[in-house]
């Protein structure tokens, strides 16, 4: 399939655009005007590339649109351009009231160019690059490169090392080999995937074939104020942190992530650890200095983070994390990288509520998060009137 082709005023609009009536005056106006003109014939051609670049307003509505606004087009000699939607409304102009319906539209359009992206960079062998890719959308790379990142999250190559991750994932279980995995999965050379299996998997990429065989977790289950607690170490940290009322129910969940890794129960060492952070989960307030063993895709690694940024007593919404990581289209994958948490408090999901402040889903229990704000709104997790008395 053939490239859409740019029209060939796009790479002209990209100085910002100004009133083009202030341009008289300018002893460069006759390069402002130029561009105006080119301006005007994406307007008259409702190009959705141009969006990006520029708005216009009318002046004797007031109102300003995009590009490929589907009102009726004004008179040219009452149009006016800017650099933005800002600018246009510094300038005193209002949106057009058909611009939540462009919006719509354009967002569906933007949602359909990334998506057949994504799919292109799934089906590929070798992961398409930023200019293949903008090419094939009809973009700037640049343009692209921000769009994507809007839309999903992430920028187009942490997709496709996502999209390696979920190959080699999937093919290390069921594959006859490793190097057909490595090679299915896009690597060019043994030396680059065995340098990358550190971060996907945590272990070599036979033991992950064999579910973790040859590695060992050491884990202990104890009690808190909140139900039992699970408490798992791997060689890098600790990378379960599990709570619930059915301790079987814990061990099954643990078991079920490394099914033949060699789960060693608590020493007498482990059980200070364990301590440590059952201290930790009844004073969220004090901290864990530990190592953590966190293991996710790069868009749930990002969410993590911007979570453990959040602190004790404080809340933040899910849109509030998705706008912090750069991708406030992307709601609901936040909500479910929340889900996918498996350390527990110390990864503290249980801070993130709905818009309008009221609790939502929580793995361990809506609750269980109840009480863990509660804990938190007092200093250091005090009870005040526990004290008084």
């Amino acid at each position: 399939m053939s490239a859409p082709l740019r029209p060939p005023y796009a790479t002209a609009l990209l100085p910002a655009a100004t009133d083009s009536a202030d341009a008289a005056a300018d002893p460069d106006a006759a390069g402002t005007a130029a561009a105006d003109e080119l301006r005007w014939a994406a307007v008259q051609a409702r190009d959705h590339t141009a969006d990006a670049l520029f708005v216009y307003g009318v002046r004797t509505t007031g109102v300003y649109g995009r590009p490929s606004g589907s009102a009726r087009l004004p008179r040219r000699e009452n149009v006016v351009f800017f650099a933005s939607a800002a600018a246009a409304e510094a300038a005193g102009y209002r949106p057009s009231r058909r611009a939540a319906a462009d919006r719509t539209a354009r967002d569906a359009r933007q949602a359909a160019l990334v998506t057949e992206a994504c799919r292109r960079i799934d089906a590929a062998d070798v992961a398409p690059c930023l200019a293949t890719l903008a090419t094939h959308a009809g973009l700037s790379p640049g343009h692209f490169h921000r769009l994507f990142k809007a839309v999903t999250g992430l920028t187009p190559s942490a997709y496709a090392a996502a999209a390696r991750r979920r190959r080699v994932h999937a093919g290390l279980p069921v594959a006859g080999s490793v190097t057909r995995v490595l090679y299915d999965a896009g690597f060019a050379s043994n030396s680059r995937f065995y340098a990358a299996t550190d971060h996907m998997l945590g272990m070599t990429p036979s033991n992950y074939r064999a579910g973790g065989a040859n590695t060992t977790i050491r884990f202990a289950i104890g009690a808190c104020s909140l139900g039992a607690i699970l408490v798992a170490q791997s060689p890098r940290g600790i990378c379960a942190i599990l709570l619930g009322d059915d301790p079987d129910r814990l061990a099954r969940d643990l078991q079920d992530q490394f099914r033949e890794a060699a789960l060693i129960g608590a020493d007498a060492s482990f059980e200070h650890l364990v301590a440590l952070v059952v201290g930790f989960v009844e004073t969220p307030a004090l901290g864990l200095d530990l190592p953590l063993d966190i293991r996710g895709t790069v868009f749930q690694e990002r969410v993590w983070r911007a979570l453990a940024a959040i602190p004790p007593g404080q809340t933040a919404s899910y849109a509030d994390i998705a706008a912090r990581i750069g991708a406030p289209t992307a709601v609901r994958a936040v909500a479910r990288a929340c889900g996918a948490n498996r350390l527990a408090v110390a990864i503290p999901c249980h801070r993130v509520v709905r818009a309008d402040g009221a609790l939502s889903g929580y793995r361990w229990g809506v609750e269980r998060k109840q009480a863990l704000l509660v804990r938190e709104a007092e200093p250091l997790g005090i009870d005040n009137a526990a004290e008084d008395r």
